[in-house]
């Protein structure tokens, strides 16, 4: 297996001389009613099963962005449960800074209407090797898969050796290749290349994030989980995104 991940470097760091450049565009599609809790199971009549986003991943030399899509940002369709209730959706701004020549990870997150920055290193998941390929947008990937005890969920990522390495998805970017698919738990939650636009950028189209108040991941965790506990201790619904 070290052998094959030194290959895969090897093939990587070609690529990278080749494809220091480019956007390369992912959907992202979510199941809502798996993401439910126990004790929310009756809002499922009133949210679609399915919602579905697009995201752009922008790469130049050892620098990547992820970010929305504009249109996904502006405003979502309402849904009705055709019960005269309607639900309206709002993609949250989440942007998601690296550079892997510094290790350095910068996440622009909103959470109840605020902006939060969160600044750390990289961390390289426990991945583990499969044995199995498949082909994404013409580019040949191979499997790695890896349980993520915080968040309790199951992953699968498909990356490919023919683009450069430390490049993927929001913060799929741990491999020695680029990560264009990424399953988790079984469908949960699905990211997925749709395009790959090779080209030269135009200088500053990769801003690192500046606003928003600066907090760790560990603070970040915790003021979402006092959040979460408050609105339900006071009967609130929980907001899905």
């Amino acid at each position: 297996m070290i052998i094959g991940v030194l290959v895969s470097l090897a093939a990587g760091h070609l690529a990278y001389v080749e494809n220091s450049e480019g956007i390369i565009e992912f959907e992202a599609k979510i199941n809502l009613h798996r993401t439910l809790p126990e004790d929310r199971q009756k809002v499922k009549s009133m949210i679609p099963e399915f919602r579905t986003t697009r995201h752009q991943l922008l790469f130049r030399g050892t620098e990547s962005l992820y970010k929305p899509v504009e249109e996904d940002i502006d405003e979502d369709p309402d849904f009705s449960n055709g019960e005269g209730m309607r639900v309206q959706f709002r993609q949250p701004h989440v942007e998601v800074y690296f550079d892997h020549a510094s290790s350095k990870r910068i996440t622009q997150r909103e959470f109840m209407g605020k902006e939060y920055l969160i600044e750390d290193s990289l961390k390289m998941p426990p991945w583990k090797f499969g044995t199995e390929t498949k082909t994404v947008m013409g580019f040949n990937c191979r499997q790695v898969m890896y349980h993520d005890e915080e968040q309790k969920q199951e992953v699968v990522a498909w990356y490919t050796p023919e683009l450069r390495p430390f490049l993927g998805p929001d913060n799929f970017n741990t491999l020695p290749g680029a990560v264009l698919e990424v399953d988790i738990n079984n469908g949960e939650r699905v990211i997925s290349a749709i395009n790959f636009d090779k080209r030269p950028l135009k200088r500053n189209t990769i801003k690192v994030p500046v606003r928003g108040a600066k907090v760790t991941h560990e603070e970040f965790k915790k003021l979402v989980h006092e959040q979460v506990q408050n609105r339900r201790t006071n009967g609130a619904n929980v907001i899905i995104r």
